[in-house]
């Protein structure tokens, strides 16, 4: 019984070198982590370098970070030298951690294996007559990266090195009319999304719209701006409470807050003898329309501010569009191949299609015409 079991464990052994050799004659790979020890929500920098070491193949890699609820993650750059014997790629990730605690950042390899003869082969024939890549692939087991994440303090809400403004039009109006409010708050780190500005506190009424995000990540990590939209209305005077929002900075390792001081609002009530008629009575069979004259009017304004709001919002959203970097990067890519590597950092669902045809014209010789592939990216952002 012994000697089975000393058996099993020697081929364990013996199988586990073979992987380890076998993997070592094609390629090498090296992580590296800017940090070991981040707080939650703190930027990491985490890159992969994958580097051919069997010049016999032909190497082909697919290389993805898994998902998780302990982290997100985003590609913000890739490196590859193109040479069938010599391939050499560099991954750069942007990741947070998001909960504190011992974390694993686990991955997925995909290593295709092919020959020249193979990649003269699929490339033969006519445009229209491209025949497939014939690849062996195989699966790699990555060790994770460990990240030995920090709490945060408690009651923290951003993290990161922000500033906030606030801009408030009018502090008089009549009751009920709109009073509005916008909140901007600025920075690097995490990006800084709340779920409400306002606490519940108060009477009056709130309005408010979806927050309007830019955000651009990069190798320091995620500059941001967040911008809150909102509106107050009321009957009768009211005081708002202070905003006081408590965040953390992670590089300083300090606590700190941001704030809108209380704002103090004058509502000028509508008097009672303004809203009745002075007239008990009309004169008999003597009907008076001029109420839907108001009443139209009244809907004509509405309507016109409505249209305008929509057509301001609408306008905005082009204008942060068209100034978009990475849209300037897209429309500066001479060929195929640098449109590819910025839709491939951006990685994102929205342009596969995209991805896909510019694959298809450098690996199967397919048609595309590069500047409606750039129009597609572009509507697709």
């Amino acid at each position: 019984m012994k000697n089975n079991h000393g058996n099993t464990f020697l081929r364990i052994i013996l199988l586990f070198l073979g992987v380890i050799i076998l993997h070592a004659e094609d390629f090498t790979h090296h992580f590296n982590v800017d940090k070991q020890t981040p707080y939650v929500k703190e930027a990491v920098l985490l890159t992969l370098d994958l580097k051919q070491t069997n010049p016999e193949v032909v190497l082909l890699f697919n290389f993805t970070i898994n998902q998780s609820e302990d982290y997100t993650f985003q590609r913000i750059d890739i490196k590859e030298t193109d040479s069938y014997h010599n391939a050499q790629i560099h991954y750069v990730y942007l990741i947070y951690p998001l909960k504190s605690g011992d974390i694993n950042i686990t991955f997925s390899l995909l290593k295709k294996v092919t020959t020249d003869d193979s990649v003269a082969y699929s490339f033969s024939g006519d445009r229209d007559n491209v025949k497939g890549l014939v690849t062996t692939d195989t699966q790699i087991s990555l060790p994770p990266v460990a990240l030995k994440v920090k709490a945060l303090p408690e009651d923290t809400a951003l993290v990161g090195d922000f500033t906030l403004t606030y801009d408030i039009k009018k502090h008089q109006a009549n009751a009920y009319d709109p009073l509005p409010f916008q909140v901007s708050i600025t920075g690097r780190g995490y990006p800084p999304l709340v779920d409400t500005l306002l606490s519940r506190e108060g009477n009056f009424t709130h309005f408010r719209e979806k927050p309007i995000v830019n955000a651009i990540a990069t190798r320091k990590g995620t500059q941001s701006t967040v911008i809150y939209p909102m509106a107050l209305s009321h009957s009768q005077s009211f005081t708002l409470s202070p905003i006081i929002l408590k965040a953390f900075d992670p590089k300083a390792e300090k606590s700190y807050t941001l704030e809108v001081p209380s704002q103090h609002f004058d509502i000028q009530k509508v008097t009672t003898h303004s809203l009745v008629d002075k007239i008990d009575s009309p004169a008999v069979l003597k009907e008076d329309w001029s109420w839907l004259n108001t009443l139209l009017g009244y809907i004509v304004v509405f309507s016109a501010g409505y249209l305008t709001a929509l057509s301001w919002k609408w306008k905005n959203k082009q204008v942060q569009k068209e100034n978009h970097p990475l849209i300037q990067k897209i429309q500066h890519c001479k060929d195929e191949k640098a449109l590819l590597q910025v839709l491939m950092a951006v990685d994102s669902k929205h342009f596969t299609s995209s991805i896909e045809k510019l694959e298809d014209s450098l690996y199967r010789n397919g048609k595309i015409n590069l500047n409606q592939v750039k129009q597609e990216a572009v509507a697709a952002i």
